[in-house]
């Protein structure tokens, strides 16, 4: 789930029907694959996660599957061995690695330019809602902090609160998702929490963080890398693992592909976020980072004092920063390109490549003229339409092939987990 302030209601996860769940598990864990688009062309390996589950506990687990607009339908754990599992938990024997933000070239490697730039356009299109959170977090963040202090676990995790709920207490999905950390029924009473008609502990966020930080703790014993974790939360477990064989990796950017669109965008919607509110929170009432800043700066290198002075306490001058200004935007688009471009609304994501092909428009310009349509496809834009921009001279022709280019990239965006 992603912040999304224009609805009111949080785009949900639904579970799929219990006689589907159990005959979609069996086929992908106890038979050799019958080959399918998604599914690895060899029989599948037992994974650490199912070596846990007794079969008639991996029977209960639904798969996440997307619907048209790539909204994924989170799974549920089994409860009984999820129970088991959270509660053997030490988290004074856990070592936990960190959690990685924009900027850090040694995790992100090749990928570091990209989330830099990720991270750019989400503050830019969420500075509103990142900056209505950052007035109101205090209180919130301190009772997250002491739970998360108390357990050895990473400060940062808070922030998937953030891009869960907005740190709404009383939100709730259209699957009975609910609270500050969305968790659906079953997840909750696995993790402690009590539920009924009358009472609801998912509202209360000491209490709903206490389960939604032991689920991460579950998970993390699981898949021992943050970013994993994050998907896992979004889809459930299974998606992760299946990615994780089919390409015998347990790096984000290797599965990444494989993983249902919005749990891709709910990572990076993580990294941006725990990025924004850790590093860049002065920009955030700008609306944008500046162009010349620099991600990840390393500190300057302070020389060693002399021998004589090593011992000595040495005072440190007090460096006090200025205050950021607001960035200065290039002009986007060249006087010619607005007179020649035409904006289309669409409520769907559109392959760009295939639309690019279809309607003879060269994929550079097309990208370069819809700088954030990569957010609208991951579902982590603000709003559940995206404004197109179309070369004037390709619109007739955008609008006789509209309904065969939606139906045509949702198969090539299903082909491609």
């Amino acid at each position: 789930m992603i912040i999304r302030p224009a609805r009111q209601v949080i785009t949900a996860n639904v579970t799929a029907a219990p006689e589907s769940t159990k005959t979609i598990i069996s086929k992908a864990l106890n038979t050799p694959a019958t080959i399918k688009k998604d599914v690895v062309a060899t029989p599948v390996k037992t994974t650490e996660v199912e070596k846990t589950l007794k079969k008639e506990d991996v029977a209960k687990v639904t798969p996440a599957k997307e619907d048209a607009r790539g909204t994924v339908k989170r799974e549920a754990l089994p409860a009984a061995k999820g129970k088991q599992l959270a509660e053997n938990i030490d988290p004074r024997k856990n070592g936990y690695n960190h959690v990685p933000l924009a900027g850090e070239k040694t995790y992100f490697g090749e990928k570091n330019e990209y989330v830099n730039d990720f991270v750019r356009k989400y503050l830019e299109l969420h500075n509103k809602t990142l900056g209505s959170v950052q007035n109101a977090s205090e209180q919130p963040f301190s009772v997250i902090d002491n739970v998360l202090e108390k357990k050895n676990l990473p400060k940062e995790l808070k922030y998937l609160a953030v891009i869960e709920s907005a740190l709404n207490h009383n939100a709730v999905s259209k699957a009975g998702a609910v609270g500050p950390w969305q968790l659906m029924q079953s997840t909750a009473r696995m993790m402690g929490l009590s539920v009924s008609r009358h009472h609801d502990d998912r509202t209360d966020l000491a209490k709903s963080t206490g389960a939604a930080t032991k689920y991460l703790e579950l998970l993390y014993s699981q898949l021992n890398d943050w970013l994993l974790v994050i998907a896992a939360y979004n889809s459930g477990p299974v998606p992760v693992q299946r990615a994780i064989e089919r390409t015998g990796s347990h790096n984000f950017w290797d599965i990444k592909q494989y993983l249902p669109r919005e749990t891709q965008g709910h990572v990076l919607a993580f990294i941006a976020t725990a990025s924004i509110f850790e590093n860049l929170s002065q920009f955030i009432s700008l609306g944008s980072i500046p162009e010349d800043f620099k991600f990840g700066k390393e500190e300057e290198i302070v020389p060693a004092p002399p021998k004589e002075v090593a011992d000595k306490v040495v005072e440190k001058p007090v460096v006090i920063a200025a205050p950021p200004t607001a960035p200065v935007k290039k002009t986007q688009f060249t006087d010619e390109e607005l007179k020649n471009m035409a904006i289309i609304r669409i409520t769907k994501p559109l392959q760009l490549e295939y639309t690019a092909q279809e309607l003879g428009i060269d994929k550079k310009l097309l990208s370069r003229w819809n700088p954030d349509y990569e957010m609208f496809v991951y579902d982590t834009y603000p709003t559940p339409y995206y404004n197109l921009r179309l070369p004037k001279d390709k619109m007739d022709l955008f609008l006789q092939k509209r309904e065969s280019l939606t139906k045509k990239s949702a198969e090539l965006f299903a082909a491609a987990k």
